[in-house]
Order: structure tokens, then C-alpha cells, then sequence
């Protein structure tokens, strides 16, 4: 059973920094596509940032060039450094394992079957 551990949420003034942890348990970590999501108070979760089992990585225009997304496969983590935080990227962030890993990538929430419990970000002016 696969199941997702998010952390390293917390309080950041715009500008700064924070790096989101999520550590994977159960099957082959290796094999799997990535991705982070987040969410607001009653709106739909976005896509935020992925990365494939071959380490590719793709990302939302609203973090393109201040995100980062990475894996450690030794490890069982993926990584999600985040720069020049601003206060609309406040929001609940979530971490996904995309359901199939052969049909590339994707944004849609649809495509990941397993998520973690999420850790908040708050981004004040």
C-alpha cells in the first residue's frame, strides 16, 4: 500500500523561500510519475509542478522559473523548492502518485490516485 507523507509547510514573508518534502512508502518509488497540487479555500486543486520516473519535470506558468520540483530515489522523496514566494502562492499543498507512469505527463488531478494528507503554505505580504 502506497501512501504519501507531506512536510516542510509554514509561514514565509513574500520573497522567501520554502522546501515541501514528501516521502513515499510502499512499492517501487523509482517507477513512479510525481507531482505536486495545491489547493485554496473552495476552489479546485492546480497543478503545480511534475516529474517523471525519468526525471523529467514540467511545471504550472504561475511557478515556472521559481519552482523547483526533484526526486531522490534512494530515499523515496520528492522535493519541491519553492523561491520568491508571493501571497497568492499561499495554499495548501498536496503531493500525488500519478496512476499510470507510461502515458507521460500530466496536470490533471485526475490522472494521480494517491495523495498525501497536504501541508499548508502561507505567504504574507
Amino acid at each position: 500500500q502506497v501512501q504519501l507523507v507531506e512536510s516542510g509547510g509554514g509561514l514565509v514573508q513574500a520573497g522567501g523561500s520554502l522546501r515541501l518534502s514528501c516521502t513515499v512508502s510502499g512499492g517501487t518509488f523509482r517507477n513512479y510519475d510525481m507531482a505536486w497540487f495545491r489547493q485554496v479555500p473552495e476552489k479546485e486543486n492546480t497543478f503545480v509542478a511534475g516529474i517523471r520516473w525519468r526525471d523529467t519535470t514540467y511545471y504550472s506558468d504561475s511557478v515556472k522559473g521559481r519552482y523547483t520540483i526533484s526526486r531522490d530515489n534512494s530515499k523515496a522523496i520528492v522535493y519541491l523548492q519553492m523561491n520568491s514566494l508571493k501571497p497568492e502562492d499561499t495554499a495548501v499543498y498536496y503531493c500525488a502518485k500519478k496512476t499510470l507512469s507510461w502515458t507521460g505527463t500530466s496536470d490533471r488531478s485526475t490522472d494521480y490516485d494517491i495523495w498525501g494528507q497536504g501541508t499548508q503554505v502561507t505567504v504574507s505580504p
